[in-house]
């Protein structure tokens, strides 16, 4: 009786086991069924390692949809044409763009699309494309892949350059210069008693100049210092030019007042001096004949003249 009680749970285990994954079967059909898929394609020009039909495509890291079909571009060989299904409630933007991304841990490869501005348009088929198409970009890991031979190319440059310094006539040099490091180090180790003594008297120095701006600070800045000597200076200076400014200022006053007389001087009484000095140089020359005369005939000048002409009978 114990046997059959439990093949007879068993049994009921069993069915119970194929309800429930026939339900699962069921709903997610029905789930799948009612999901409404929208298709895109996408061209990568490169390889698409790791990727696989089937592989998850996200949106900002977010699952959205799966990779359906892989193939090369039958219209050009230098592109890969993904197709993938998203989420029709999922809205692309035609800002939006798909790369190929990588999990390092793993190794497997995912669509990734990022980017999309709530203002942009929608990304809908344009004329003769079968699906819309996803702008492609780059990855990453990809960039930096691509950039690898670069990246090589470079660091042999470098190695070779490296190798050239490197060479036996530099080797030398740089065993030379050791070398002189090494006897200059020794020679400061001799020399440490007369550096300690540099050392000592610059100290000094150093405390001596020290001092001698202080007593210069002091000789400007204290009582009776330069700094007072100077501003008393620059006050005597300042009451000099104010007075300057004061006599100038009377000074115009004064030509203020004398202009009249000087305008009556120039226009009136330089006439009457002019017409004075004419009178004065007829009286001269008056004077000049009168003594000429009188030098010539001093009685015709006293008695007058004498002679008398010639009267016709």
């Amino acid at each position: 009786m114990e046997t059959r009680a439990h093949y007879v749970a068993v049994g009921a285990f069993v069915l119970t086991m194929i309800v429930i994954a026939f339900a699962a079967v069921l709903w997610l059909a029905r789930a799948q069924l009612t999901t409404e898929i929208a298709h895109y394609d996408i061209f990568f020009k490169g390889p698409v390692s790791g990727l696989r039909v089937g592989a998850p495509v996200e949106y900002s890291g977010v699952p959205v949809g799966k990779v359906s079909a892989i193939r090369i571009d039958p219209a050009n060989v230098e592109e890969i044409r993904i197709t993938v299904e998203i989420d029709a409630a999922v809205a692309i933007k035609t800002d939006a763009a798909a790369a190929v991304e990588t999990n390092i841990l793993s190794g497997v490869s995912f669509i990734q699309v990022t980017g999309g501005t709530q203002d942009a348009p929608l990304l809908l088929p344009q004329e003769g494309q079968r699906y819309a198409v996803i702008r492609a970009r780059r990855s990453r890991l990809a960039s930096v892949v691509a950039r690898a031979p670069q990246l090589l190319e470079k660091a042999d440059e470098a190695l070779d350059h490296l190798n050239e310094l490197l060479d036996d006539k530099n080797r030398r040099a740089v065993s030379q210069t050791l070398d002189n490091i090494r006897v200059f180090s020794g020679g400061l180790a001799e020399r440490n008693q007369d550096i300690a003594e540099l050392t000592t008297s610059a100290n000094a120095a150093a405390h001596t100049l020290s001092k001698l701006l202080d007593n210069v600070d002091r000789s400007y800045s204290g009582p009776d210092g330069l700094g007072d000597r100077a501003a008393t200076a620059l006050a005597g200076f300042d009451r000099v030019a104010k007075s300057l400014s004061e006599t100038s200022r009377q000074l115009q006053l004064a030509l203020q007042d004398v202009r009249p007389g000087l305008r009556s001087f120039s226009q009136q009484t330089l006439g009457d001096v002019g017409a004075l000095v004419g009178e004065v140089r007829q009286l001269v020359s008056g004077l000049s004949r009168l003594a000429a005369g009188i030098e010539r005939d001093p009685t015709r000048i006293l008695f007058g003249d004498r002679r008398e002409g010639y009267r016709p009978k």
